[in-house]
């Protein structure tokens, strides 16, 4: 990836198509970019599960993304999380956040984190740009829904269906455990599918799938005993044959850096940059989609100075 990298487990994604077209399907793996994601904003286990979600969906939306392509998934809700958002690119890296990482809610009556009761109701949006990075700017393309369920899998599906027309299935899903009594969790297992119906399908084939998938363990049981990608589909497809289009690494990725950090700071108006040197005698900047922060002393901002001229 071109983007720095900060997650280097092997997690995977694989894009696929059955019966000549008529039905598109991604599955993906991905509990070591959502441990990545809750590691680094320090989430509560149940906002691990909300963003570990979105992000997992937002990478099986984006899987088909050309190059220079972007997809953002927005979740604007009244629930404690506040909203998440994440970030996805052609080349199979994502990043994301939560706007309250620490937010949490009490367990569902199923004894479950309880997804839905930190999201709330609110807008689910999605937004697909193109060329942005580079200053070949296109108008983005941005469809919306209300949130109808908060637990993410469904409201994917529901965008799918009502903004762009394309019944789905769709399946996700984030295991955390306690790693002992002393109030540690990691992320044991995460990932997702997503099976698209096109025009044309043939109604036996959507009926026969539409059969597997209610069969289907949920998505955490099947990775958590070791299911890659293309496992989760031959589960959720059921006896249809499928054909693997592509299959690459995933992970969390961000493109932010040093360099831009700098670039930001230098587009300070001059007379708040000599107060901050004066004041702070430095400054800092932390990224919203990763909590990376960057650190400029003394000697960086009067190098930014000299070079703004007087």
């Amino acid at each position: 990836m071109s983007e720095r990298q900060v997650n280097t487990g092997a997690d995977r994604l694989v894009r696929a198509t059955a019966t000549d077209g008529g039905i598109r399907c991604m599955a993906a793996v991905t509990t070591n970019l959502v441990a990545e994601a809750a590691r680094r904003h320090e989430t509560s286990p149940t906002v691990a599960a909300a963003l570990g979600r979105t992000l997992t969906g937002a990478l099986l939306l984006g899987s088909g993304l050309k190059e220079l392509d972007r997809l953002t998934v927005q979740i604007v809700c009244d629930g404690a999380v506040g909203g998440i958002t994440a970030e996805a690119n052609a080349l199979g890296g994502v990043r994301g956040y939560a706007r309250v990482p620490e937010a949490d809610v009490p367990l569902n009556e199923d004894g479950k984190f309880d997804v839905r009761g930190v999201v709330g109701g609110g807008m689910f949006y999605v937004t697909h740009e193109s060329g942005y990075d580079i200053g070949l700017y296109k108008e983005p393309y941005r469809g919306s829904v209300p949130i109808v369920s908060g637990e993410i899998a469904e409201d994917f599906a529901y965008y799918l269906a009502k903004s762009e027309q394309i019944p789905s299935a769709v399946q996700l899903g984030v295991l955390v455990r306690a790693r002992d009594e002393g109030g540690e969790w990691f992320v044991e297992a995460a990932g997702g599918l997503m099976i698209q119906v096109m025009p044309g399908a043939d109604d036996r084939t959507v009926a026969a799938i539409e059969d597997a998938i209610r069969r289907t363990p949920h998505v955490t049981t099947l990775v958590r005993a070791g299911a890659q990608p293309v496992d989760l589909l031959r589960t959720a497809l059921g006896g249809i044959e499928f054909e693997v289009l592509e299959e690459r690494e995933v992970g969390f990725a961000c493109s932010c850096s040093y360099e831009r950090a700098v670039s930001m700071i230098s587009s300070i108006e001059r007379g708040e940059l000599e107060l901050i040197l004066r004041e702070d005698k430095g400054a800092a900047m932390t990224c919203h989609f990763c909590n990376e922060t960057y650190r400029l002393d003394e000697a960086a901002l009067e190098n930014i100075l000299v070079g703004s001229g007087t």
